[in-house]
């Protein structure tokens, strides 16, 4: 289990660039709108350094890290949710994702042609979001429809249903995204929300392209404007140089530490977008360690063993009886299971134990 994210944002802003260095395929980048028609989708490996220390201690005959799914959705124009550009088609791959990643112009160049004619990139975060709530808004307003028809009868979920909708299209109305709407502890009312599939339900991240030179908000007002905005309504911004990245994409593995050292960079804009992409969505990792494979698995923050225990095999779940925990640093420091066990960094934990972002864990189940 991992996550997909969708990459979104204008024509022309690096999306296809982005996705190029997050993944092995190759997404065609060129200098005219909608390059990308159709979605390109890229495995991409979640760089974790606790993994190789695993590996280092059993030496396994594989490592297999966790995966995310990204995908290259084409470049959004004003009128998108009306039919202009690529129209709805694009409506559909967002929609499959767990994840936004929005990428925002933050460089000048004369030579990349901007839609609008000029960089601005809190208009141009207002162009993407104005169609996505567009949108939105069309599912919310069938829905309150359907709502009014049915509550004329005597089910209460849809007289509940008729506030609710009438409340969140006043929401978006007012150019407010759906995931800042007022959470309700009615488990009716989450189901109705969850069953529109709105689009700005999803997590967003904002990840600001910026020129060489200009990752800090004190060197580039156009990344300093994006922070101000993003800071105010609590979103994130991730800046990165793609074309830095490119650069770092096709050097071998073992010469991109010392290209990025160079540069003063302790790790890539890329792992840091994957392990934001992480966070956004509340994900951690634990670990499986043996001489077969040390594995790294996908889990929700405040997963339970039993469950986490499914994620590997549904039988691991359903007759879970306990878990052999180890704290990934004692495994690594302590050099492995056996040491850790002879001085008491072994622990048995049962049902209600909380897996933590890090863990080394057995499972023992019976079916």
């Amino acid at each position: 289990m991992g996550f997909s994210c969708g990459i979104v944002g204008l024509p022309n802003v690096g999306k296809s660039t982005l996705f190029n260095c997050l993944s092995s395929a190759r997404a065609e980048a060129a200098n005219y709108p909608f390059c990308t028609i159709e979605p390109n989708v890229g495995i991409v490996e979640v760089p974790d350094a606790r993994m190789d220390a695993l590996a280092k201690v059993v030496s396994p005959e594989r490592v297999v890290p966790a995966t995310n799914r990204f995908v290259d959705i084409a470049g959004i124009v004003r009128g998108a949710s009306k039919g202009e550009g690529l129209g709805n088609k694009f409506l559909s791959h967002i929609r499959d994702c767990d994840a936004i990643c929005h990428v925002v112009r933050c460089f000048a160049d004369d030579n990349v042609i901007h839609v609008d004619g000029k960089v601005d990139p809190v208009r141009d975060v207002g162009t993407i979001e104005t169609e996505l709530i567009l949108a939105d808004l069309e599912s919310v307003e069938k829905r309150l429809d359907r709502a009014k028809k049915m509550s004329k009868g005597t089910d209460p979920v849809e007289k509940k249903a008729v506030p609710f909708c009438e409340a969140l299209k006043a929401h978006l109305d007012r150019g407010e995204p759906a995931r800042s709407f007022p959470a309700s502890d009615d488990d009716d009312l989450k189901k109705v929300l969850h069953d529109m599939h709105l689009l700005t339900t999803k997590p967003t991240l904002f990840v600001a392209n910026c020129h060489e030179g200009g990752l800090s908000p004190d060197d580039n007002a156009h990344l300093a404007a994006l922070v101000a905005f993003a800071k105010a309504r609590g979103d994130q911004v991730l800046a990165i140089c793609a074309k830095i990245e490119s650069e770092v994409a096709e050097l071998p593995r073992e010469e991109r530490k010392e290209f990025l050292a160079s540069l003063g960079m302790t790790e890539s804009g890329l792992d840091r977008l994957i392990q934001a992409g992480y966070r956004l969505l509340g994900l951690s990792s634990y670990f499986t360690a043996g001489v077969k494979e040390v594995r790294a698995w996908t889990i929700t923050q405040g997963t339970k063993a039993p469950g986490a225990a499914g994620v590997i095999h549904s039988d691991f779940e359903r007759g879970f009886i306990k878990a052999e925990v180890i704290w990934w640093e004692d495994f690594v420091g302590l050099g492995g299971e056996a040491r850790c066990r002879e001085q008491g960094k072994l622990r048995l934990e049962g049902k209600e134990y909380l897996v933590r972002d890090g863990d080394v864990m057995h499972f023992k189940f019976n079916v």
